[in-house]
């Protein structure tokens, strides 16, 4: 599958999925969207965070764990 998701960033209060053959594939701010973007693009066998996801307050979030979470969820729901 092309343009698998390889990395991510906490942005606005949501996650870009970012693909290395690709760029920037897709961005959504809740789990089933980010969910929609996996399913569609693929993941890759590893995917690798930005310091954005750790400090996820300074890129639209409540707090610093809410772009971990917002993945988690997203991972369930593939």
């Amino acid at each position: 599958m092309q343009n698998q998701i390889d990395y991510i960033n906490a942005h606005n209060g949501g996650i870009q999925c970012c693909s290395d053959a690709g760029g920037l594939v897709g961005w959504a701010n809740t789990a089933e969207g980010i969910a929609y973007i996996l399913n569609s693009k693929g993941i890759a066998p590893v995917v690798m965070g930005s310091s954005s996801m750790d400090f996820a307050s300074e890129y639209g979030f409540e707090d610093d764990e809410g772009a971990q979470w917002l993945w988690k969820k997203a991972l369930e729901l593939v």
